[in-house]
């Protein structure tokens, strides 16, 4: 296909991904996925994905039905992010062993892109972790703790009082306790932006029409479902769904200015932040193994849909299997423990939805008062 190229994305020197065969709409897909981190690479690549028009596969054998399939020796998805039909075919015994991705260039998004790499970082000793991590003057903080518990909160918080943003949803961390981010588009939900309404005035209008329709939307689909009329049970059903559409997927960089892009710092302290059915925030520290242990369980649920379908792929494949995933809970809980096990750490427990400023406050007090942690070991990883 005319108009393709190989393009090379560098996390940090952990982990490498090279595009094949890509044009610039499918660059601009894993751009999407990852953010800006293009950058040649002076070796190989841990990860490739080629992308295409067409697999080419012949008829497939069923696992999940429309949802995955084998052939020889290939395994496949068949629908992306969305429900969007495309197949990719996934090496999912390669992984950390240089896999190639085969991608149809339907597909929204390359499947199950971020839990390969993150195995891949996880096989090199470094714990990808899902939290939100800042700078706030010289102190470097993380913010970790189930989905919707107010990591992506407390970040904006910690940037609107003069913040450096080091990464959302996923923080890299190095044994010498260096976290490294993943600039990747920061979800923002429409009561976001009206308490940061400042954010929302700095969106293209496109932006700004597109979520005031589908908040409108949403409103209206509330507001039939709880009247009794013809359709209303439909609306109720609908409205979930609608309100699951009030967001703007915006780069960190558009949000908070390339200054303040840092992208990387030290892990000097550490706050489990969980939402709770009371009226008021509730400050205090994290028991001993607290955070390794909660934080566990919430690494295994991350990961739990691309593990569906390596449980289809040791299906199809009985014989095949990649250490690299089924090593990765023991690599994982030694990691968590050596991070944080001797570290003191605070807890914050707050209403969800909240206020954010009164959110942040919180959490940079508790931040602040969290007693220094042990020095730092020897540099591991070089970016």
């Amino acid at each position: 296909m005319t108009g393709t190229s190989t393009y090379d994305f560098d996390l940090h020197g952990i982990v490498g991904i090279r595009l094949l065969d890509a044009t610039p709409a499918d660059l601009a897909k894993v751009d999407r996925q990852l953010g800006p981190l293009r950058r040649e690479l002076d070796r190989e690549p841990d990860i490739s994905i080629r992308f295409v028009d067409e697999t080419g596969a012949g008829p497939l054998t069923c696992v999940g039905l429309g949802d995955t399939g084998f052939h020889a020796d290939d395994f496949f998805t068949l629908r992306g992010a969305g429900g969007v039909r495309g197949k990719a075919l996934l090496p999912l015994d390669r992984i950390g062993r240089h896999p190639v991705i085969v991608c149809e260039r339907r597909l929204p998004a390359v499947p199950h892109l971020l839990p390969v790499i993150n195995f891949t970082a996880l096989g090199k000793g470094v714990l990808p972790l899902h939290a939100s991590a800042f700078t706030s003057g010289s102190m470097g903080v993380l913010v970790t703790g189930w989905a919707k518990s107010g990591k992506t909160e407390s970040l904006l918080a910690g940037m609107a009082q003069g913040g450096h943003y080091i990464g959302d949803e996923w923080v890299y961390l190095t044994p010498d306790r260096q976290m490294l981010g993943l600039p990747e588009p920061i979800r923002l939900w429409g009561w976001h932006f009206e308490q940061l309404p400042s954010l929302l005035r700095a969106r293209p209008r496109r932006d700004r029409i597109r979520l005031s329709v589908w908040r409108a939307a949403a409103a209206a689909g509330k507001a039939g479902s709880k009247a009794p009329l013809p359709g209303s049970a439909l609306l109720r059903k609908g409205s979930p769904a609608l309100e699951r559409q009030t967001y703007l997927q915006v780069p960190p960089a558009e949000l908070f200015g390339a200054d303040a892009i840092a992208l990387r710092g030290c892990l000097d302290a550490v706050v489990l932040v969980l939402s709770g059915t009371g009226a008021d925030i509730e400050v205090g520290s994290a028991g001993p193994q607290e955070v390794s242990g909660r934080m566990r369980a919430s690494l295994a649920d991350e990961r739990a849909p691309f593990m569906a379908h390596y449980r289809q792929f040791r299906y199809a494949f009985p014989e095949r299997r990649s250490e690299a995933v089924e090593s990765a809970p023991a690599t994982e809980a030694r990691l968590l423990a050596e991070l944080f096990d001797h570290r003191p750490a605070a807890k914050v427990v707050h209403p969800y939805p909240c206020d954010i400023a009164e959110l942040g406050r919180a959490v940079l007090a508790a931040a602040r008062d969290t007693p220094a942690a042990p020095t730092a070991g020897p540099e591991v990883v070089a970016s």
